[in-house]
């Protein structure tokens, strides 16, 4: 059993859920999905998907509660990024000795996530620094990038260095220092495309107009392969703690990648692609040093990049991982 917040190929921060769950039914017999919203469209026949979305808290719960007892037993219980649908699960999942799971990459420590991981059985998440509590129950299994969805594309060659941002208008994706860094480095173009989902986040796309940049909607997940075939660099300054999917997704792309988590280390290796965090200077003098590489060093970059990604943090190897901690 698989429990997430929506199933929906053109959300702009679930649709990457959809590939997973792919993934985890060619491994089992029958995966029933539970989601507050969904369009089930296009999954395998053997994925039994059932929603308890309700315009009310209380009757969410309610038929989170139904939905859950009806489908059990089942040979594991998977909750996907949402602290609560562990604690919700728990109750009678738990006296069944049935393997609940969390999956979980972010920063957040709330109470409800330490409780979490007192119930779960076991924490999967991309890295052991991608869940902020110590804790002996987790698992690194990688991210879950569906490889095939992003072809490795020859980048035609020009003057300049084209700077791509994809993600969220939050606070948290430290977009005003990379505004900054791109506009000290000459050579270089930026296109930014993102979702504002909240108050929050609407309010901080308003003050990043101050900056003068384009500021593009999210697009839906089809076209990122051709914002990244017309990309030199994906820069990604995402708090630490929270490994953003997008920087896999461009690595399987072959695009080359700037970033400040230090949680990518494993992902770049050799390569200098780390920058600190909130620190333009740093950021800026990366630009520089990838605007100064050959093309065919750009291209020997970014194909290293997405064989790790295919060996590491495929959707493949997530759902094995999934399926070992469940055991």
């Amino acid at each position: 059993m698989f429990i997430t917040q929506a199933v929906d190929p053109e959300h702009p921060a679930l649709a990457a859920t959809i590939p997973k769950i792919r993934a985890l039914a060619v491994r089992v017999d029958e995966l029933v999905v539970l989601a507050q919203s969904a369009r089930g469209d296009g999954l395998p026949r053997n994925v039994d998907v059932r929603v308890f979305g309700s315009s009310a808290r209380a009757g969410r719960g309610l038929r989170f509660e139904r939905e859950l007892a009806r489908s059990l037993p089942a040979g594991a219980v998977v909750a996907h990024m949402i602290p609560l649908y562990v604690l919700l699960a728990a109750p009678l999942v738990r006296p069944r000795r049935i393997p609940l799971l969390l999956w979980y990459t972010h920063w957040h420590a709330t109470w409800k996530l330490r409780a979490a991981e007192r119930l779960a059985t076991a924490v999967v998440s991309v890295d052991r620094r991608s869940f902020p509590l110590d804790s002996a129950k987790v698992r690194p299994i990688g991210h879950g990038i569906d490889v095939s969805e992003f072809p490795c594309s020859e980048r035609a060659t020009g003057d300049g260095l084209r700077v791509l941002v994809l993600g969220r208008y939050s606070p948290a994706k430290g977009l005003p220092t990379v505004f900054d860094a791109v506009s000290h480095v000459e050579e270089a173009t930026l296109e930014v495309h993102g979702a504002a989902l909240s108050d929050l986040e609407r309010a901080h796309r308003r003050e990043l107009e101050r900056f003068g940049y384009e500021l593009g909607d999210a697009v839906p997940r089809v076209r990122l392969p051709e914002l990244f075939a017309r990309s030199d660099v994906l820069v990604n300054n995402m708090r630490a703690g929270a490994p953003d999917k997008v920087v896999y997704e461009a690595a399987a792309a072959c695009l080359p990648v700037l970033a400040s988590n230090p949680v990518f280390d494993e992902l770049f290796g050799e390569y200098p692609l780390l920058f600190d965090r909130d620190d333009p200077a740093s950021l800026a003098d990366r630009l520089r040093w990838v605007a100064s590489l050959s093309p065919d060093r750009r291209s020997e970059i970014g194909r290293a990049l997405r064989e790790r990604v295919a060996e590491r943090h495929s959707v493949e190897t997530w759902a094995d991982g999934v399926l070992a901690a469940a055991r």
